[in-house]
């Protein structure tokens, strides 16, 4: 944040709300965040990700929520066999517990945070 130029650390500065009105969410969550006080909902964390220039994936992990093994790069191109093998959203639903009347929900979200295939 403070790479970006928000001035997150003077009470006065401004930062903290001039975040929150680009990325269109409520200061509230931004302080919380910077606190560490909560966790944002995703589509407010796709938003700071998006006004800070910083891949979601890179924010999820940076919150500490997530692990990079929880979130894997794809494979690159040519069978890198060692590489994690990323599960479809339907298979995350079901590892993680999702119940199956919250499944297809899950999936429909989850693939709207996934790059298109090309």
């Amino acid at each position: 944040m403070r790479e970006r130029g928000y001035d997150i650390d003077s009470p006065r500065g401004g930062g903290k709300s001039k975040l929150a009105d680009d990325a269109g969410v409520h200061r509230a969550a931004v302080s919380r965040l910077i606190q560490r006080q909560s966790m944002p909902d995703l589509e407010t964390m796709r938003r700071l990700a998006a006004v800070l220039g910083v891949p979601l994936r890179d924010m999820l992990i940076r919150s500490g929520r997530l692990s990079e093994n929880d979130l894997p790069i794809a494979a690159a191109r040519g069978g890198d066999t060692d590489a994690p093998r990323l599960l479809s959203p339907e298979e995350a639903a079901r590892r993680m517990g999702v119940p199956p009347e919250l499944q297809a929900v899950f999936v429909r979200v989850t693939k709207a945070f996934l790059p298109q295939a090309e």
